[in-house]
């Protein structure tokens, strides 16, 4: 099994920089996957979903500025 990456901008993450899972950026059905988990990426730059292990990573050169 080949583990997804999805390659996100800042503008990607929400107010505090992170992303769900299941999310429509990884071309997934929503309704045909795993509970909604939340994903904290800005603190690593990058985070791995628990259930279907998706990385979710900031594209190089990217950086995240919370408000």
């Amino acid at each position: 099994m080949t583990t997804a990456t999805v390659e996100l901008t800042a503008k990607d993450l929400n107010h505090a920089g992170g992303v769900y899972c299941p999310n429509p950026l990884a071309k997934m059905q929503v309704a045909n996957t795993h509970p909604k988990v939340y994903l904290d990426v800005a603190h690593h730059g990058q985070a791995k979903c628990p259930y279907c292990s998706t990385v979710y990573k900031l594209k190089a050169g990217e950086h995240f500025q919370s408000h």
